[in-house]
């Protein structure tokens, strides 16, 4: 095994599913980032039936299917566009990828965005894979730490402003349809002034055009959906990020329950669920395994050398700040730095402190109990 982690440089979707430690790893985006009922549901069985079962949320909404093989994916296949979990022309997968703020309801203005956006996909732009777009249009932007290129978000106006990554402020617009023009044009811009050697906009070290001033602030950000009963229904979080499709299926089974909304924070959003506790997923705002993101790890992906999960668990108990447990340096569960970063290396772990997968250790090839006992050295609860 390489000890340098291989970038692939492109995302996996349905029609291009990549190679696992596990097998094909299969995406699905869902539209507005919900799912109805009946979606979910067929989503589980698929899971099942041509996967390990295991589903995943991904840090822009998305969920996976892991343990695919080559032999089950044709069907696979068929299920999920005979369900539109998927869409059938496999030139969709080419769109930028959109991510909504979840709670948004039918009519308030994310959702009238994101409609009067998909009724412009013919003019937008091809993009890099990864380039993403958020709508954010609810009373406080909440998605500033969700990967994304472009943004609308409300402004501290109260008005809505359009925002490349990279840039704190963004360009002020007076309606809906005028946002939604100005982000089609910033990504025809994006495309012709270099950005397929960019590959995202926050390495696009080019200057902005005339028309897209910087100049209006966004609004204080909000909080993320927390925990618990909703106006709507009732959010869960899901353990790493990770579900069996047996528990996600017992979470829409109510006979009250209508959709699925996902997020980018390994929550889910149950549209008329009435908040009952539910065996696998999390219903206290205070759990430990909120506070770490783990990826895979082996033997799920090829790159790791280390088994990340039964390390994150243990790491529950011991530290009180946030915490990564990475299978390699990519580093793909967390961006942003950690105030504990353990990262796999041939089958050791390297352990970083206010860092990221990429960044120096402090102590390298240890073993998960030497982990434990050096972070207990440090008085690790104080972390």
């Amino acid at each position: 095994m390489s000890a340098e982690p291989r970038i692939k440089g492109w995302c996996p979707g349905a029609w291009q599913p990549m190679a696992t430690g596990d097998g094909l790893l299969v995406r699905v985006r869902p539209r507005l980032g919900q799912l109805e009922r009946g979606q979910v549901l067929a989503l589980c069985d698929a899971a099942e039936a041509y996967g390990s079962g295991l589903i995943e949320l991904t840090s822009r909404a998305n969920l996976q299917l892991r343990g695919v093989t080559k032999v089950s994916w044709p069907a696979l296949m068929e299920t999920l566009v005979a369900h539109e979990l998927i869409d059938a022309d496999p030139e969709a997968e080419r769109r930028p990828q959109i991510l909504l703020a979840p709670g948004w309801q039918a009519g308030d203005d994310t959702h009238k965005i994101a409609s009067a956006l998909d009724d412009r996909w013919a003019e937008l732009p091809v993009v890099p894979a990864k380039v993403g777009i958020a709508i954010d249009a609810g009373k406080a932007p909440v998605l500033g730490d969700a990967s994304a290129d472009f943004r609308i978000e409300r402004a501290d106006s109260g008005g809505l402003l359009v925002r490349a990554d990279g840039y704190s402020l963004g360009t002020a617009v007076r309606s809906i349809d005028a946002a939604v023009a100005q982000l089609i044009r910033l990504l025809a811009w994006f495309v012709e002034s270099g950005g397929w050697d960019s590959k995202r906009m926050r390495r696009h070290h080019v200057p902005l055009p005339d028309w897209a001033p910087a100049n209006a602030r966004p609004a204080a950000t909000g909080s993320q959906l927390p925990l618990g009963k909703h106006e709507h229904g009732a959010v869960y979080g899901l353990p790493f990020g990770q579900v069996p499709a047996r528990v996600l299926r017992a979470a829409v089974m109510p006979a009250d329950v209508t959709a699925l909304q996902v997020t980018p924070w390994r929550r889910i959003w149950v549209a008329g669920a009435s908040a009952e506790a539910i065996e696998g997923l999390i219903s206290d705002e205070q759990d430990a395994s909120l506070r770490i993101d783990a990826c895979p790890g082996a033997p799920y992906c090829e790159q790791a050398s280390v088994a990340t999960q039964p390390l994150a668990e243990r790491l529950c108990g011991v530290t009180q700040g946030s915490v990564h447990v990475s299978g390699c340096a990519k580093g793909c569960a967390r961006r942003s730095p950690a105030d504990v970063c353990v990262v796999g290396q041939a089958g050791r772990f390297d352990l970083i402190i206010n860092g990221r997968a990429d960044s120096t250790p402090v102590k390298t090839n240890l073993t998960e109990t030497e982990v434990i006992a050096y972070l207990e050295s440090l008085g690790a609860p104080h972390l």
